[in-house]
């Protein structure tokens, strides 16, 4: 079955452009230029990745990113204006998994949708279990328990933290992370390492780095 992505983008001619390459690609691929029926359709319609511009009418990107992962994990890709950073960062605290300025390369959006695809697709899990002091990830089922409690992750905030599981009492550098959990090598400012850090810790239990310990210039640990 063709994966299917929702283009939300109020410019008619990038909106084209971008559905055509798309459909090239074999995407089956539903458009609107309007965020209040962008928000419709992402919440109606079983789609595989969202395509997002943050300057929507009706209703903005960052905000229908919000809605979204209040009930679905689905890969949201962010499309922002050069200058428009504080967009990202907002984008990215509301759940977004990645973003890409305009004006882009298709192919960079095309390489960056099969990254995150490829994400999303179970080829790995074998019933792996991960455990850290009280945090356990069951990976075959996709779940975080902490203290016994289950624990609601987006899939980038999952492959983060599997990550630093997978590598307890070991540094993670902002550049192993980038690669490892964003799948490529990438433009991304390092902040949004960051961004997604907080967010791992603002879910955990205690204090801010009761579970992830920050290294200076460096990255992050999860030491025992």
């Amino acid at each position: 079955m063709p994966k299917k992505i929702l283009l939300v983008e109020d410019e008619k001619h990038i909106a084209r452009f971008v559905e055509l390459e798309l459909k090239h690609e074999g995407y089956d691929v539903l458009v609107t230029f309007d965020g209040r029926e962008g928000l419709a359709l992402a919440s109606s319609e079983d789609v595989d990745v969202l395509l997002l511009d943050v300057m929507l009418p009706g209703i903005n990107g960052i905000e229908i990113c919000r809605r979204i992962r209040t009930q679905s994990n689905v890969p949201i890709i962010l499309l922002t204006a050069r200058d428009a950073v504080m967009d990202r960062v907002a984008g990215l605290d509301a759940g977004a998994d990645d973003y890409i300025v305009k004006p882009f390369a298709i192919e960079e959006l095309l390489a960056r949708i099969r990254t995150i695809l490829r994400r999303v697709t179970p080829d790995e899990q074998n019933g792996e279990a991960l455990q850290f002091r009280d945090i356990v990830i069951d990976v075959a089922a996709y779940e975080v328990l902490v203290q016994g409690k289950r624990l609601d992750l987006t899939k980038t905030e999952f492959d983060l933290l599997k990550l630093l599981m997978e590598h307890k009492n070991r540094v993670c550098t902002r550049e192993l992370i980038l690669t490892s959990v964003w799948g490529y090598e990438t433009d991304i400012e390092t902040n949004v390492v960051d961004v997604y850090i907080r967010h791992l810790r603002t879910k955990l239990p205690g204090d801010m780095n009761a579970y992830i310990e920050t290294v200076r210039g460096v990255g992050y640990v999860m030491r025992e």
